[in-house]
């Protein structure tokens, strides 16, 4: 497992716009992440110094020991998984399994590995009943968890989930929760780029708020949750049992079920 670390990055598009200014912070290795803030807020952009796809205009990005601006995309690939938010960018093969076999193959993983690992991928996104299918033929939420597959199979000790939960239903967003615990469980990194808050709250410990391409707040949930003020300037809104215990003012403890027991004792004293 390898640690990230940016550092004093800061990214300008062609275009002028400054995205990134001076970000310095480190995700250690089995960390689960995630980055949250309004639209323009940098979160996309700066995923995407993680695998190389961009690269800084000023200071550094660095996975493990390698300095992203001394590796390709390609070989950037073995350490850092990314699922794009829409996965119309990435699919492309002519079947599913194909899809999620192509990423292990192409990091030179010996037959039997590859077979091993796609069928991992197939069960864990519960897409096994329908691997011989063409990825376009299936529902959009479908589409998303063939994209997820081929990150997983390609077994990154770095995954990045753009806006995971996006078209899922209810059980769609369960499925892909799961998902999320199981590869932490397995010990890897995983930074989740999402406005569902409810989604971060329950699957990542720590929380990156971005505005204006700055970090704004860092820190556990609990501690980002408190300060209702800088989050209001970022248009999120912590998650709605959070809220209530703020207006009772009950502790903060993510966990739901002392939290429910803290809200029926403030109940039975009133």
């Amino acid at each position: 497992m390898i640690p990230l670390a940016l550092e004093e990055v800061s990214f300008t598009y062609p275009s002028g716009v400054t995205a990134l200014r001076e970000i310095s912070l480190t995700v250690a290795p089995g960390e689960s992440v995630a980055l949250i803030g309004q639209n323009g807020s940098g979160k996309t952009t700066l995923a995407r110094h993680l695998n190389g796809l961009l690269q800084p205009s000023s200071g550094r990005v660095m996975i493990g020991d390698w300095d992203t601006r001394q590796h390709t995309v390609a070989k950037l690939a073995a350490r850092v998984g990314y699922v794009f938010q829409h996965p119309e960018h990435q699919i492309f093969k002519r079947s599913v399994q194909d899809e999620v076999a192509f990423g292990p193959r192409n990091l030179g993983f010996a037959p039997a590995r590859v077979a091993q690992l796609v069928e991992q991928a197939l069960q864990a996104t519960q897409l096994s009943t329908v691997a011989d299918q063409h990825p376009h033929d299936l529902l959009p939420a479908l589409r998303k968890r063939v994209a997820l597959a081929s990150v997983l199979a390609m077994d990154t000790p770095v995954v990045v989930l753009d806006e995971p939960t996006t078209g899922q239903d209810a059980q769609g967003v369960r499925a892909i929760g799961e998902i999320v615990e199981r590869v932490r469980a397995g010990g890897r990194t995983i930074i989740t780029i999402s406005h569902d808050i409810d989604f971060c709250a329950d699957h990542c410990s720590r929380l990156i708020v971005l505005g204006g391409g700055r970090v704004l707040l860092d820190g556990p949930r609990e501690t980002v949750f408190a300060h209702g003020d800088i989050l209001e300037q970022t248009a999120v809104e912590p998650p709605q049992l959070v809220r209530l215990a703020q207006r009772l003012r009950l502790p903060l403890a993510w966990e739901p079920q002392p939290l429910l027991a803290a809200l029926e004792q403030s109940q039975r004293q009133r």
